[in-house]
């Protein structure tokens, strides 16, 4: 056995891991269409060596490579389809399909040419290093690129480097005297061995991009309220404390803001639960429609909603609140609860230095009691001083609301 012949064998034996692996992607992952393109572009690159295992089988060997190149350039296509799926950008369907016509058309003409011909080689070759450009092309198009991305960007570049310098390593060794000869030369055992590299470590990248991306989003149905659409308690916390230390090192302020909706149970008891779940689905969408992206929203369970505000000290949150307040008492959902005023209650508390979070919460928490017991449908701000006031000073200020009353 020729050592080109082993190395194909371990790269069928690669592809078949990657297709596994991408299926498997495909399969247990909520949003899966990349995986799919990418478990297709690897079981077509086991056809691939199939047919370079039989080719010097062949009496006519122009049949066979025909089949070689157009599976290998149809896994490259679906390569840069699954990565236009995954970074979410509109695949280049016009360019490959100008591509792949172009060289089908091009390599029916060349096939029959003498091998060692450099014009006839580097044709072959090109459709390959145009494929990596256009996968190239995808990842720099992407919205956010990381770490990862800017590696699968380079090793994309380097493949596409290296079918444009096969030409020249074969017009140096050579490539053997016909198709069939082809798996015994030095030259196919440098070729399998480079494009096993390669097929590893782009195989290793993107599957490590995918698998990032569906851990995040595992991560976020895990820490998103089905319901609101908002962080649920686990997440909002999560992502309160990381924060509050980003927070406490750049010297900013944060406030916090705690609502829970007025009389709810009422709400629920007289027009059924599907009118609560509107109530916090509408609730949950008008903090949203105030909320900048850097907010972090939650909702802690039942009626009760958070809001953490980066950079906003204690009268951006208690604006914030009010805002929500007012919008929430004027909304149209009012009108199908009749006789019912739908409201909600704000406490607001501004974090202060080496403050755990469960300590800031019970803070904004006095705070939305007292404007329960202040009357609902109203803001309550936690006084922003030291914690230790003079005895018998209240650390709670109510804002009565401008418009109806809750009850």
């Amino acid at each position: 056995m020729s050592a080109a012949v082993f190395v194909l064998a371990i790269n069928f034996c690669i592809a078949g891991i990657f297709a596994t692996a991408f299926a498997v992607v495909a399969v247990t992952a909520r949003d899966g269409v990349s995986a799919r393109w990418m478990a297709a572009a690897y079981a077509l690159g086991m056809l691939d060596s199939v047919l370079e295992f039989i080719l010097p089988l062949q009496d006519d060997a122009r049949l066979v490579g025909i089949g070689i190149f157009c599976s290998f350039l149809g896994a490259q296509a679906l390569n840069v389809v699954g990565l236009s799926r995954h970074y979410a950008v509109t695949p280049p369907w016009r360019l490959l399909g100008l591509l792949v016509g172009a060289s089908l058309v091009t390599i029916v003409l060349i096939i029959g040419l003498e091998r060692g011909n450099f014009v006839r080689a580097m044709l072959y070759q090109a459709p390959y290093a145009l494929m990596q450009a256009l996968s190239v092309s995808v990842i720099l198009r992407a919205p956010r690129r990381g770490a990862l991305d800017l590696l699968l960007l380079l090793l994309s570049a380097l493949a596409g480097l290296q079918f444009l310098g096969k030409p020249l390593l074969a017009a140096a060794i050579g490539s053997g005297a016909s198709p069939q000869a082809y798996l015994s030369t030095t030259y196919a055992a440098i070729s399998q061995t480079v494009g096993a590299v390669l097929l590893i470590a782009n195989g290793l990248m993107v599957l490590l991009i995918v698998v990032r991306r569906a851990m995040a989003e595992m991560t976020a149905r895990s820490e998103t309220d089905v319901l609101s659409g908002l962080l649920n308690r686990r997440g909002f916390e999560d992502r309160a404390e990381r924060l509050l230390a980003t927070a406490q090192r750049a010297g900013v302020p944060v406030t916090l803001v705690v609502a829970d909706l007025d009389n709810f149970k009422i709400i629920n008891d007289t027009f059924g639960h599907d009118m609560g779940d509107r109530v916090i689905v509408r609730f949950a969408a008008i903090l949203r429609s105030l909320a900048d992206p850097r907010l972090v929203l939650g909702r802690l369970g039942g009626e009760e909603f958070a809001a953490l505000l980066p950079g906003g000290n204690l009268a951006a949150g208690r604006l914030f609140a009010e805002s929500a307040r007012s919008s929430f008492v004027n909304d149209p959902i009012g009108s199908e609860a009749p006789g019912h005023v739908i409201s909600a209650s704000f406490g607001v508390a501004q974090y202060r230095a080496d403050e755990p979070l469960a300590d800031l919460m019970r803070r904004a928490d006095r705070a939305l009691y007292q404007a329960k017991s202040d009357g609902r449908n109203r803001v309550s701000t936690a006084d922003s001083g030291p914690f230790s006031a003079r005895p018998g000073a209240s650390l709670l200020r109510s804002v009565p609301p401008k418009g109806r009353l809750g009850r």
